[in-house]
């Protein structure tokens, strides 16, 4: 199994890549498993509910971290570890990496804590490889307000301050990982990103297989 996983900030378009990257594949009889987190899951999709909606104001951030720690558990277990010895290629919106840049470090708590309870819960599980789609948080916060407001989560409310805290957190989780994450410049246009990221993985797999 080549796991991946694509981070980045609020609005850098990730998702969006993600659901043509599979499409773009699967035209050359590619299968490509796509799955997101916090989520992934019946469970984890439960959670989920409970740590994005807008309404739950007061939670306290290790109580978040614990959520999507136990989110990430339960999607592995269900979806991920089984795979381990098989030849799939699963691709996951978000995983470690953005508890380490939303929580270690847009709420200002303990990195190493983060990372003993994350390498404890997954049994050290890490991805092949990680995308990182960089923006700076100013233009990922202008393509979400141009969104449905309908459709933002309690993340998306938070301050610029807070968002700048986690784009600068990814900065330092790329420079701890340099073999592992690469780095795609996701202001360009979306073709653009997209094109980048799809010879990124199909380099990947063909120099992993």
């Amino acid at each position: 199994m080549l796991f991946i996983t694509f981070e980045g900030p609020e609005g850098s378009g990730k998702t969006s890549v993600l659901a043509k990257l599979k499409e773009k594949f699967a035209s050359e009889g590619i299968e490509i498993t796509t799955t997101r987190e916090p989520g992934g899951s019946v469970i984890s999709e439960e959670i989920r509910k409970i740590i994005l909606n807008k309404e739950n104001t007061l939670m306290d951030p290790w109580t978040e971290v614990l959520l999507y720690i136990a989110a990430r558990r339960q999607h592995l277990v269900e979806k991920v570890f089984p795979e381990v010895s098989s030849k799939k290629i699963i691709i996951c919106d978000r995983f470690s990496d953005s508890t380490l840049a939303y929580q270690g470090y847009g709420r200002k708590l303990d990195i190493n804590k983060i990372n003993a309870i994350q390498d404890m819960a997954f049994d050290n599980f890490k991805p092949n490889l990680t995308i990182l789609f960089n923006v700076s948080p100013e233009v990922g916060l202008q393509r979400i307000e141009s969104r449905n407001q309908n459709e933002n989560d309690r993340l998306d409310k938070e301050t610029l301050e807070f968002h700048n805290l986690v784009y600068q957190g990814y900065q330092e989780i790329v420079k701890d990982n340099p073999e592992r994450i690469k780095v795609v410049d996701a202001s360009k246009k979306f073709d653009e990103v997209l094109n980048e990221v799809y010879q990124i993985i199909k380099q990947f797999i063909s120099t992993s297989s």
